[in-house]
């Protein structure tokens, strides 16, 4: 018989098991499926809904009503603009984890990209009141010990590893940030089976070094999900995770696009292969 912790390792193995997307499954959601069919996202980011699968990863990772939501580095906002008006509807706080002005080398372009995220998502009639939390390499607390009860990072560990101790920043902020019974949501490009190359320079990451940072932290992993996972995805590519969509790098910054670069066979790839893991902060 398989129990429950076999059925993680299986799932961190990337064996297909049926339990694998379905630990700790939520009841269907009306809200979130509102937020996630909404007019209010941007057409490119529902353009990619098949490759990230918003409902099923959010559901997976345990997001409820009324919750208090913290996403550390929101980029574009793919997630902002399900998780910002969820949390209207539903009475709970969307926290944005973004560039730390308080940071006194932090870059203009820096400030500006942050300048721009609020102006962005500035109608709270549409995204309900945003809240934002500084965040880098220095930065204080994501918000007072236990006040949260999700942070999720997506697609940004890679980065963090780019940065000697900003992973471990990262974890030791979740980890002090969260309630009791929170969740740590993260998605990230998948290195295995092969091994990770040297700081993660080319956007893909072991689960191990993931899960030996959680744990690190005090976290305990309990749940895997292949929800985004993508066997065609080599991991071999030219230009590194980028050479995927939605990227779709043609050459190495900062040499100028290769006009004649094919990008027929990435794009038949699709996104990459991707973890998708739920850790707890021990009751």
């Amino acid at each position: 018989m398989v129990g429950r912790r076999d059925v993680i390792g299986f799932c961190l193995a990337g064996l297909a098991l049926a339990g694998c997307a379905s630990i700790g499954a939520a009841p269907d959601d009306a809200a979130l499926r509102a937020a996630v069919a909404g007019s209010q996202r941007a057409a490119a980011n529902v353009a990619r809904d098949g490759a990230r699968h918003p409902y099923e990863s959010l559901a997976f990772w345990g997001l409820k009503p009324g919750q208090t939501v913290i996403e550390v580095v929101p980029g574009g906002g793919y997630w902002t603009e399900i998780l910002a008006p969820y949390a209207k509807a539903t009475g709970g706080t969307y926290i944005a984890g973004v560039a730390d002005l308080a940071n006194p080398n932090l870059s203009a372009g820096a400030r500006k990209g942050r300048a721009d995220f609020e102006a962005k998502y500035a109608d709270a009639a549409t995204w309900g009141a945003i809240r934002y939390v500084g965040f880098g390499p220095v930065s204080g607390p994501l918000g007072a010990p236990g006040s949260a009860d999700l942070v999720l990072t997506s697609r940004n560990i890679h980065n963090f590893l780019w940065t000697p101790g900003q992973f471990d920043k990262v974890m030791a902020d979740a980890f002090a940030v969260l309630k009791p019974g929170g969740v740590l949501a993260v998605e990230e490009h998948r290195a295995d089976p092969r091994p990770q190359v040297p700081e993660a320079r080319d956007g893909y990451v072991a689960t191990a070094t993931v899960v030996a940072a959680a744990e690190k932290a005090g976290f305990r992993l309990a749940a895997s999900s292949e929800i985004n996972a993508n066997p065609k995805d080599t991991k071999d590519h030219p230009f590194g995770v980028w050479t995927l969509p939605p990227v779709r790098r043609g050459a190495q910054p900062p040499a100028p696009v290769d006009p004649a670069f094919d990008h027929a066979k990435y794009d038949a790839i699709g996104e990459s292969d991707r973890m998708t893991l739920r850790f707890v902060k021990p009751q």
